[in-house]
């Protein structure tokens, strides 16, 4: 703030503005900005390039902090094939310039959910695996506790069992240490 003077009275003006950044300017300092550390939108920049043309699509970031990167994939299948290239993805996280230090893989459906009482929605409710109407109960192998027969055909225990084995970092058959 700049102070004027009118006859005996000061008051106070606003300092004059900086003068105009052009937009180049601008979009170079942006650009700088998103490459330091942990800023993830250098990284969703770069990510084509980095995971590669098959993985690319059906993955994506979704988070970095504190050097580890969590990176989703919208299927199954896809979140195998990164636990498969997870070194091969960690090196080329590291030589494009991100000082990533693990990666974390998990499964992230990046479409929203269908509307609810939709059509959609009734259809895959309709073959969800913890339907006891449509597949009846029986006990756990691992645990003894009823659970729905569509639980123990898809994973082969119940959602209980499955979810103290993603707890304890085994997901889709593969611990979390052969990652």
């Amino acid at each position: 703030m700049q102070s004027r003077k009118a006859g005996d009275v000061s008051y106070l003006v606003p300092s004059p503005p900086a003068p105009a950044t052009g937009l180049k300017t601008c979009l170079n300092q942006l650009q700088e900005h998103w490459r330091r550390d942990e800023n993830l939108a250098a990284l969703w920049q770069a990510w084509p390039g980095i995971a590669g043309a098959q993985l690319a699509p059906h993955c994506r970031p979704l988070r970095l902090q504190g050097g580890r990167l969590v990176v989703g994939a919208s299927h199954p299948q896809w979140l195998q094939a990164l636990r498969f290239n997870k070194h091969r993805l960690l090196g080329a996280l590291r030589g494009a310039g991100f000082s990533v230090k693990d990666l974390v893989l998990q499964q992230h459906q990046p479409s929203p959910l269908p509307p609810f009482g939709s059509d959609e929605e009734a259809q895959v409710w309709a073959h969800h695996p913890s339907r006891v109407d449509v597949y009846g109960m029986t006990s756990c192998p691992s645990c003894q506790r009823p659970a729905p027969a569509g639980e123990l055909q898809r994973w082969g225990h119940c959602s209980f069992c499955q979810r103290e084995r993603m707890d304890n970092g085994v997901a889709m058959g593969t611990p979390a240490s052969d990652q």
